[in-house]
């Protein structure tokens, strides 16, 4: 594939987006994806970035874009369903000829664009550790936060995280399908069982190949233990 100027790893929660950013990240030709579109990270992204107070939303972009490329310039993000609605409005108030064409926003900003739509098959593992993760505010291994509390198996907590599962994964496919986008699919399982082949199939559909001596490295571990197989035993018996 001819080279790309961004890619978006479009997901939805707990389907392995943060393992892939840094192993992505590590390859040093994959720009620097992160998660900097997420509304509730701006004021954080802002201040790190040493905006000035009443920054616009082409100015929260353009320091985007420096921070999360790499040398050859490829910039990288990830974004979960609800964060595309606040980028693309974003835009639209900054190329207001254009608003609505969700697709031309996205290259007029980032230019030659490329999506990775990252899914889990197993939805129930997804929607369980997803639970845990709200209730303890400890989103992966190493994790400074967390609120203290011990997590506790939540029938409908389930059941609604799998609804709102379904329709996210809804709303990627229907929004490719609306701008004719194909893109490059990645299921949690395969990146799980072989994050390297993952990753170098990436690289290969933005047009970068690893430097000769490069590492693929994940900076995340596997969060699952004997708890969440307990919760989704729990949850099948249910059926």
């Amino acid at each position: 594939m001819a080279d790309v100027d961004a890619y978006f790893i479009c997901a939805t929660p707990r389907t392995g987006s943060s393992l892939l950013c840094g192993l992505l990240a590590s390859t040093g030709v994959a720009g620097c994806p992160e998660a900097y579109f997420r509304v509730p990270d701006e004021g954080h992204w802002a201040d790190r970035w040493g905006l000035a107070a009443g920054w616009g939303y082409d100015d929260y972009v353009r320091a985007a874009l420096a921070a999360g490329r790499t040398g050859n310039g490829v910039f990288g993000a990830k974004l979960m369903w609800g964060t595309l609605d606040r980028v693309v409005e974003g835009l639209a108030g900054v190329h207001p000829e254009l608003a609505g064409a969700d697709d031309a926003l996205l290259r007029r900003a980032f230019g030659r664009t490329a999506f990775v739509h990252l899914r889990r098959e197993d939805v129930l593992a997804q929607a369980v550790s997803w639970l845990r993760a709200e209730q303890t505010e400890h989103w992966y291994v190493g994790d400074a936060g967390g609120n203290g509390r011990a997590p506790v198996y939540d029938p409908d907590g389930v059941d609604e995280l799998l609804g709102t599962i379904a329709a996210h994964q809804a709303a990627w496919d229907e929004w490719f399908a609306a701008y004719g986008i194909t893109p490059h699919r990645v299921r949690y399982e395969d990146l799980a069982a072989d994050p390297t082949g993952v990753t170098l199939g990436i690289l290969d559909v933005l047009g970068r190949a690893l430097p000769p001596g490069a590492a693929i490295r994940p900076r995340h571990r596997r969060q699952a233990d004997a708890l969440n197989a307990d919760w989704i035993a729990r949850h099948r018996s249910r059926k």
